[in-house]
């Protein structure tokens, strides 16, 4: 792996290392908080205001005090927002309704569609990632993306189809811009929580739209209306700045350029893993899908693999040439989304290059028909041995 070693300071002590793993999450630690204009921010509101963070720390009793017979707005349209406020209308029901504040509508998804086909056999298997082109495809799987086009437009409209019907989506007006593959494609779905849409119906739940809003004295001013929105607890449900924890740990100014990229965009990584510049630094559990346990323990393997010495790192030049493909297909399939670092769309054909690096075989199923139509899974990577 080479003889430059890594200096780095924990609890004033300096360690010297020829390799760091780091571990430490994109989902936690640093939340991203909306910045206001003077005089309409948080300051000037007489509630509460949390993070959706220090919310999901506390404990029952501090949560159940901090909700309970309040009016309790959540910012955000994303799974812990869906999740909170559900939480919110079986506490106080209707009485004291939860009002979920969005910016723009994402698909959400219940556990099966129609018929009971499970989302993992219409999207999570060799034959729908035929319909896909991938980083670094031959002419052949671009010819058969290509062909296969139409019908992944049909899968989408299909699925699209069927949750607004199930959802009544028309009805509450969150039927989103963006087609139900975009969202896929920069995991921006989220599984509704059991019952969410029929608490919004019963009244427990109030779905509102708005691009921009502020505090005020008594709750939040939101764009287009003309009185406030009365409120007593806020929970901003805005997500995390995994980009910035990450840059935040380098001392150098250099490393922590490395770290976002010549273009500022997603954090480069070859496999998701290595940055081409910092080799002697691996980085698990940046990139997601929409099973990431299972995609970090296949990183882990690939990390172990490498430090044995079964394979060796390409060049800097030929990490950055593939970094730079992944870059573009996500760009490609996920529009402004593409800086979550999601390839959930394409985690066979990742979890393939991690195996041909180990030397393992990427093909886990028996038979051709599972092979081309039966979703990839945690055991289906289990045991794992070099050929």
């Amino acid at each position: 792996m080479g003889h430059l070693l890594l200096k780095f300071i924990l609890l004033k002590q300096v360690y010297q290392v020829v390799f760091v793993i780091l571990c430490i999450g994109r989902f936690s630690d640093v939340p991203n908080i909306p910045v206001f204009p003077l005089n309409q921010g948080p300051e000037v509101f007489d509630g509460k205001v949390v993070h959706s963070m220090h919310y999901s720390s506390m404990d029952d009793v501090d949560a159940a005090k901090l909700i309970q017979g309040k009016r309790v707005t959540v910012v955000g349209i994303q799974k812990s927002a869906l999740d909170i406020a559900t939480e919110c209308a079986m506490v106080n029901g209707v009485e004291n309704p939860c009002t979920v504040l969005y910016r723009n509508a994402h698909w959400s998804s219940p556990h099966y569609f129609p018929w009971g086909v499970p989302l993992p056999l219409l999207y999570f298997n060799r034959f729908a990632e035929l319909m896909i082109h991938k980083p670094g495809e031959g002419f052949m799987l671009y010819f058969l993306a290509t062909l296969l086009s139409p019908l992944r437009w049909l899968q989408s409209k299909f699925v699209e189809s069927y949750l607004k019907w199930k959802l009544h989506l028309k009805k509450y007006n969150m039927i989103p811009k963006q087609s139900f593959n975009k969202d896929v494609s920069g995991c921006e779905i989220a599984i509704t929580p059991e019952n969410f849409f029929d608490r919004v119906e019963e009244g427990s739940i109030i779905l509102k739209k708005s691009a921009t809003f502020s505090f005020c004295k008594n709750g939040l001013m939101i764009e287009g209306d003309i009185a406030p929105l009365e409120t007593d607890v806020v929970i901003l449900a805005t997500g995390y700045k995994g980009d910035e924890k990450l840059k935040n740990i380098f001392v150098s100014s250099t490393f922590q350029k490395y770290i976002f990229g010549a273009y500022n965009t997603t954090v480069p990584l070859y496999r998701e893993c290595i940055h081409p510049r910092i080799p002697q630094l691996a980085v698990i559990g940046y990139s997601e899908s929409l099973n990431s346990l299972y995609t970090f323990e296949m990183r882990c393997k690939w990390l172990a693999h490498l430090l044995k010495g079964t394979f060796k790192l390409p060049r800097i030049k030929e990490m950055e040439v593939d970094v730079l493909r992944w870059e573009k297909y996500m760009k490609d399939h996920s529009g402004e989304y593409y800086r979550r670092s999601c390839y959930s769309l394409l985690h066979i054909w990742y979890n393939d290059q991690l195996c041909k690096d180990m030397k393992c075989n990427p093909r886990r199923k028996q038979g051709f028909f599972k092979e081309l139509f039966e979703p990839y899974g945690p055991m289906d990577y289990a045991n794992l041995q070099p050929r």
